[in-house]
């Protein structure tokens, strides 16, 4: 038997139970695992009502984690858990996952740190390189710089070969956050900015023209940061944070012969996954990428998950198998 975080209805938080131990079918292999995030998609779908439709209950939650072999291989795996019925995901002691869905890691990265990177730096390196096309000497704008993906993405930018990152954040922690992970200068998202103020104030701090915009979080930053692009700039929204449309102006963009560009990470094949994920780990490995992270023991699943359902969190939470 092995222990694992069953979610036995919509809306509740998983609770500990003893479940018989995983066979590995054809094409799967076992996992014994050792470090869990819990991610707002884990929370999201759980709610049942993402746009995957309400998952079949019980189910053991976790679209990803990080464990290793029975030879000891130290690996990143993905799970369709609570986005495709019948499937159960990473939160337990072994999983049996695709062989196609493992990832094995360099050595010495540090696994908690891996599992707290995951998926959303995997976002913000493909949206960066893939669909955002950076360019060594860019000069980038990282909107939501206070989340994972806009901590992940101010590195990943300087190691892509931007040459200077302009932050956006709402809380002054995050903004020195920001900052000490190589932004060159951290803005305030501020309760009663417009667009035009917003805009002005990243022109002002822009040294240059802007090149590329990393947007988590569409809205009235999404609008303003598009009146900085240079022409023929890009901007690539991955997420809705601060709200589900923006006042993008048709002038702004016919004028400057903009690019939006939309990313999901559903939309990559698992090879670019894992080409995205080895950048990423190679990168933590040496210390060069990190997130805010908070590890907690899997015992402590329910409050866990709760807190990252509030968002009184700090940093992503890992649980510790």
């Amino acid at each position: 038997m092995i222990r694992a975080a069953v979610l036995t209805r919509c809306g509740a938080a998983p609770t500990l139970a003893e479940r018989p131990t995983p066979v590995p079918a054809d094409g799967e292999v076992a996992v014994t695992v050792e470090a869990v995030p819990i991610t707002p998609l884990d929370v999201l779908c759980a709610t049942g009502t993402s746009y995957f439709g309400p998952p079949t209950t019980p189910y053991v939650p976790g679209v990803q984690g990080v464990g290793r072999l029975a030879d000891g291989t130290a690996v990143w795996f993905g799970t369709s858990a609570g986005m495709r019925s019948g499937v159960d995901g990473s939160m337990a002691g072994t999983v049996t996952v695709p062989t196609a869905d493992v990832v094995a890691l360099p050595d010495g990265v540090p696994l908690s740190l891996l599992a707290a990177l995951g998926l959303s730096a995997v976002a913000a390196q493909a949206a960066l390189t893939d669909a955002g096309g950076l360019s060594v000497g860019d000069q980038v704008v990282v909107l939501g710089a206070g989340g994972v993906v806009g901590q992940a993405a101010i590195q990943l930018a300087l190691l892509g070969g931007a040459r200077r990152v302009i932050a956006v954040a709402r809380s002054a922690a995050a903004r020195a956050r920001a900052e000490e992970l190589g932004a060159a200068v951290a803005l305030p998202l501020l309760p009663d900015d417009d667009v035009a103020s917003l805009a002005d104030r990243l022109r002002h701090a822009a040294d240059g023209p802007v090149d590329l915009v990393l947007d988590p979080v569409f809205g009235v930053p999404a609008a303003a940061a598009l009146r900085v692009l240079r022409p023929g700039g890009r901007l690539v929204n991955l997420g809705s944070a601060a709200g589900a449309t923006a006042p993008i102006e048709s002038a702004v963009l016919r004028s400057g012969a903009l690019r939006i560009v939309g990313y999901t990470n559903n939309g990559l094949s698992t090879a670019a996954r894992a080409a995205a994920l080895t950048v990423v780990a190679g990168h933590a490995a040496t210390g060069r990428l990190t997130v805010d992270h908070e590890i907690v023991p899997f015992d402590a699943v329910a409050d866990a998950w709760a807190r990252q359902d509030a968002g009184t969190a700090a940093g992503r939470i890992v649980l510790a198998l």
